[in-house]
């Protein structure tokens, strides 16, 4: 499993979805990045898991406690 986690302008860090393949997690962030300010930044698709967020982080494993049950997995723009 792979975890996308997201960044407001704080610092906080928040798990918002988890993928079945790193491929499907960039594709994903590829989507829903409508303009990029700099590497993993930018401003984000309304409804996406990264909305409101500024900035994006993903890893392999998990980096905090978040229960990945209690997020979405491997969202879609279809979801939407």
């Amino acid at each position: 499993m792979h975890f996308l986690y997201a960044y407001k302008r704080d610092g906080v860090r928040k798990l918002v979805a988890t993928f079945g393949s790193e491929q499907q997690l960039l594709a994903y962030v590829r989507w829903a990045t409508l303009s990029s300010t700099g590497e993993r930044s930018g401003k984000f698709e309304q409804g996406s898991a990264l909305a409101s967020y500024q900035s994006w982080e993903a890893s392999p494993t998990p980096l905090d406690a978040s229960d990945p049950e209690e997020v979405v997995h491997n969202p879609t723009p279809s979801m939407l």
